[in-house]
């Protein structure tokens, strides 16, 4: 009897073990084997670009702050302080547009964590920025420092989750002038994967610059070899580059580090209802901001990037996901192959919750990044409500949906033992092959296992408790929040980070602008 009751409780343990196994595709770099999508001619694609070459010639564009207008003066453009609106010659802009780099590394802390951009790579962070976040339990609420640092965990936890794209949900409790210090060193104490940093202000980004060389244990003169940290940089749309992201853009040249220009515009509020006129708006602003990059400091490494979708013309309201959000992917990709330069796209969403529209708004924009050869995929996890809410389950509903795109990706072994020639040959008409060596050899790994989906049928899910997606995916959030182990960190490191962290404080941080 004792026997039988030990062996009981074994299965019992094994089951509850097996239970708390997340099935997940190795952390592995993602090459996109797709041949990007075309879906302008080449006159298409000539007639954008010439029509934002005028934009920049004839219309400018507003540099508001002095600094950034004295280094396009001695470039070459044509400034006028008066109001800060600056026109490119077109040679002079293809020029300096020539001096981007085609592709280059962005090092994470932990080497395997390391990004490739271009070449055909692609990858995905975590959602970036939203002011509220959610899930199941708690309901929408504020950001906070615990679901920040939780989110971060889930990033670090996550093998389809490269890198964390900021703040995956802004952490309103920690005091502004300080916020970036403690949120930057929860980024490195929590994760050892690529993030980027916040161009609030100049002093903001300096103090990011200095930690990430900190952490990456890199001397000055290093580090300005070793893109480790980017910057998102967004114009003020339509048509400005505003002062605490030119002070961005100068600082992160000047320190070798990555910037992602990508302007975001909703066609109909912030660039012409039209498609076309949103793109040339687009256009323009990128190769502006990519340009002036270069006169910072040549070779400078940047990605081409655009966030066009468009506003509900009844509401007013930002809609993604939408037939124009996905045709302008596309046509950016065009665009991007035209410069030879990387290509930042993202993943999004307009529903309130974690349902259908969630899933196939979010499955169009993933779909658009791989066929447009996207090379990193902006707010890749946990997008909701238009990027005003990061949700947890959100988080993995993505996840699984990059999962089974990134197997997608995967060459197809055609070798002589994979196409199995005398195996179909071994099995009668009307026979299976389920008991064929060929198949016990291979069953286990033969096939996408997911992460989220549930493939039982009727009968076994409804025993099982019934639970749709949103509710295994909450369950999955908090298995992986229970595993988590915090990446390492050299003790010297660490300590030096605190040390930093605390002097700026001391000095009073970031003042507030």
């Amino acid at each position: 009897m004792a026997r039988r009751k030990t062996s009981k409780r074994k299965v019992s343990l094994e089951k509850r073990k097996a239970s708390l196994e997340i099935e997940q595709t190795p952390g592995r770099p993602v090459h996109n084997r797709l041949t990007p999508v075309s879906i302008l001619s080449q006159d298409e694609v000539e007639s954008l670009h010439q029509a934002s070459l005028k934009v920049l010639a004839e219309h400018g564009i507003q540099f508001s702050l002095s600094e950034a207008r004295a280094i396009l003066k001695t470039a070459g453009a044509e400034v006028r302080d008066s109001d800060g609106m600056v026109r490119f010659d077109p040679d002079l802009l293809m020029d300096y547009l020539a001096k981007a780099p085609a592709a280059f590394t962005l090092h994470a802390r932990n080497p395997i964590h390391d990004l490739r951009l271009g070449n055909g790579h692609v990858n995905f962070s975590s959602v970036s920025s939203a002011p509220h976040c959610t899930d199941t339990v708690k309901g929408r609420r504020a950001g906070n420092r615990e679901d920040f640092e939780n989110f971060l965990r889930l990033t670090q936890a996550v093998n389809v989750a490269h890198g964390s794209a900021g703040y995956p949900v802004e952490p309103i409790d920690i005091p502004v002038p300080v916020r970036h210090l403690y949120a930057t060193r929860a980024i490195l104490a929590l994760t050892d994967k690529t993030f980027r940093l916040y161009n609030h202000s100049r002093q903001r980004t300096l103090d990011v610059l200095e930690m990430t060389r900190i952490a990456h244990n890199l001397s000055a003169e290093a580090f300005v070899e070793k893109p480790c940290v980017f910057a998102s940089i967004n114009p003020n749309s339509p048509r400005e580059y505003d002062e605490s992201m030119l002070w961005g853009m100068i600082e992160c040249a000047r320190a070798g580090q990555v910037l992602m220009i990508s302007p975001f515009i909703l066609a109909g509020a912030m660039a012409p209802v039209s498609v076309a006129g949103a793109l040339v708006q687009q256009n323009a602003e990128a190769l502006a901001g990519i340009a002036f990059c270069q006169m910072v400091r040549a070779g400078t490494p940047v990605t081409y990037g655009g966030f066009v979708s468009n506003a509900d013309m009844k509401s007013g309201a930002p809609a993604f996901g939408t037939p124009e959000h996905v045709k302008t992917t596309l046509v950016i990709g065009q665009m991007a192959r035209r410069y030879n330069l990387p290509y930042r796209s993202a993943n999004a969403n307009a529903s309130n919750t974690v349902d259908a529209q969630a899933a196939y708004e979010s499955q169009m924009c993933l779909w658009a990044c791989l066929m447009s050869g996207a090379t990193y995929v902006y707010h890749g996890l946990g997008w909701l409500e238009g990027g005003l809410s990061a949700s947890f389950e959100k988080f993995i509903v993505d996840a699984e949906m990059i999962q089974g795109l990134t197997e997608v990706l995967k060459p197809i072994d055609l070798s002589a033992k994979e196409l199995a020639v005398d195996v179909i040959g071994q099995i009668p008409p009307g026979g299976h092959f389920f008991g064929s060596n060929h198949t016990i050899e291979r069953y286990e790994h033969a096939f996408y296992h997911p992460m989220l989906s549930d493939w039982r049928n009727f009968e076994t899910w409804n025993e099982s408790g019934a639970l749709d997606a949103t509710q295994r995916a909450a369950g999955i959030v908090k298995t992986l929040l229970h595993q988590y182990q915090p990446p390492a960190m050299d003790q010297d490191i660490a300590l030096a980070l605190d040390d930093f962290v605390a002097r700026r404080e001391s000095q009073g941080g970031a003042p507030v602008q």
